[in-house]
Parts: structure tokens; sequence; C-alpha cells
């Protein structure tokens, strides 16, 4: 068991991610993250940047090469998500609840998802949970794939280049942040968590004021 949590805190901490695992667990964790419902609680904004940042220290300095696999690892992860969630549809719904998997992801994506339409899948790549499961909800509702593939493709773009390339070139203009990886963490985790927060109260925000609209009614 020791082990398993010391590969979990292993996973979960980009700098050993990209220090260890190199290019290859890099781009598999963006391929988990960005589709399979299992890697919601995998690095995603932050292994990037940091990827863009380390990429001359541990990642063979040709962000190019970085950038790239990792905007195809974020494609792939989707159309995988968009089709589980197209192969297994309602059904996915009502498995029951584990500590990886809750209901109220799903819940919490669907609104989004509602509000958002197909724009959702480029705006939830920078969030958090919504990353994982939008792909999967846009199978469920049978989005066209063709539509799909584009605001997809549009994502992890816009997705992979801001934060990977951003942290490559903000690396190279001020090389000193290198030491301070961990303040890159914790922006990115504090970002993260407000932004989360921020959406959980405006969606009760939204419920209530919509029960009361129809209290007002009936």
């Amino acid at each position: 068991m020791e082990i398993i949590w010391e590969y979990i805190r292993t996973l979960t901490n980009s700098e050993e991610v990209i220090s260890k695992g190199g290019l290859a667990l890099v781009f598999l964790i963006v391929y988990l993250e960005t589709g399979w419902f299992f890697g919601f609680f995998l690095p995603g904004d932050y292994l990037l940047f940091l990827a863009g940042m380390l990429c001359d220290k541990y990642l063979g300095g040709n962000i190019w090469v970085v950038f790239g696999g990792i905007f195809i690892s974020a494609i792939l992860g989707n159309f995988s998500g968009y089709g589980f969630g197209k192969l297994v549809g309602r059904n996915f719904e009502n498995r029951k609840e584990t500590w990886y998997f809750k209901s109220k992801y799903i819940e919490q994506t669907r609104k989004f998802f509602d509000k958002n339409g197909g724009k959702a899948l480029i705006i939830g790549r920078f969030l958090p949970i919504i990353r994982t499961f939008a792909p999967l909800l846009a199978g469920m509702a049978r989005m066209p794939l063709a539509y799909f593939a584009i605001y997809n493709i549009i994502g992890a773009l816009l997705w992979s280049g801001l934060l990977v390339l951003g942290g490559y070139y903000l690396g190279h203009a001020f090389p000193a942040m290198v030491n301070y990886v961990e303040y890159v963490i914790l922006f990115f985790l504090a970002v993260t968590t407000f932004t989360l927060i921020k959406g959980y109260f405006r969606l009760k925000n939204k419920e209530a004021n919509k029960k009361v609209l129809d209290n007002n009614q009936a």
C-alpha cells in the first residue's frame, strides 16, 4: 500500500513527473487527465507550465517536441473520453460512486456544458474536473463528431500553447523562476481552487434564484 501511495504522490507532483518520468510520462498523464474519468486527480495546468519551464533541464530542450506531444496527447485524450461517453451513454451516470468517481463531478460538468455548449470544450480545458468530464458528456449527448473535433483541436491548441510555451518563454525571460517551482505550483493551485469555489457558489446562487422564481410563480 505504501508503494501505491508513493506512486500516486509522484504522479501528482509535477516536478517529479517531469524529472523522473520524462516526456513519455508527461504525455501519458496529459492523455489520461483530459479524457478518462479516473484521471481527474492528475496534475494538469501546472504540469504543462512546468514542462515548458523545465524543458531545457529535463526534457531535452526542444520545446516544439514537448508542445507537439502534449498537444496531440490532449486531443487524443478528449477523443477517448468522447468515444467512451458515446459508448456507455447514460449507464455511466448510474454507476456506483467510488473514491475516484462522484456523481457530482458529472452534474457539475453538465451544468457548465449546458450553459456554454461547444465552447465548454474550449473553456473547460482550463478548469480542473470539467476538463476531464466535458468530452465524456459530449459523447453522452451525441454531439456530432465533426463539431466535437473542431472544439477539441482548438481547445487543445490554446491550452497547450498558452501554458507550455508560456512556461518556456517565461523560464527563459526570468531564469530565476526555476528556483521557485514550488511557488509556481502553489500559484496554479490557488487559481484552480479559486475558480472551482467561484463556480460552485455561482451555481448555488443560480439554483437558489431559480427556486425563488419557481415559488413566486406557484
